[in-house]
């Protein structure tokens, strides 16, 4: 699915950078605000949806090969999780929504867990 298709569902928006590519592919979804949790757990190419926005959320996503972190219930972003954003090349994007509703919105749409025990 397109980013730009998993911004509508969730009614997000791309923060940074501002010239994001919204035709990037995503078919799988890691959640947590414990970034050990994503460096263990997530897979390359996949979407991060958290609740933490500080830059190391962004950076840990940029180690791992997460191209796109949702940060929800509307967070102030600080300007330096901006600027990681921008220096690890992930597009950072915001929701209203929080994250139990994120996860049920983009499960409905078709995408898969990162870690599927099933």
């Amino acid at each position: 699915m397109k980013l730009r298709d998993i911004l509508e569902i969730v009614e997000g928006k791309v923060i940074a950078p501002e010239d994001a590519d919204l035709d990037i592919e995503i078919s799988k979804v890691a959640a947590s605000d414990l970034m050990s949790d994503v460096l263990a757990l997530t897979e390359p190419g996949s979407l991060l949806v958290t609740g933490l926005a500080t830059p190391q959320c962004v950076r840990t996503a940029g180690v791992v090969g997460i191209p796109v972190v949702i940060i929800v219930r509307n967070r102030d972003i600080m300007p330096e999780t901006l600027r990681a954003a921008e220096t690890a090349g992930v597009v950072l994007c915001v929701t209203k929504k929080g994250m139990y509703e994120v996860c049920g919105l983009l499960y409905t749409a078709g995408l898969q867990p990162v870690f599927n025990q099933g």
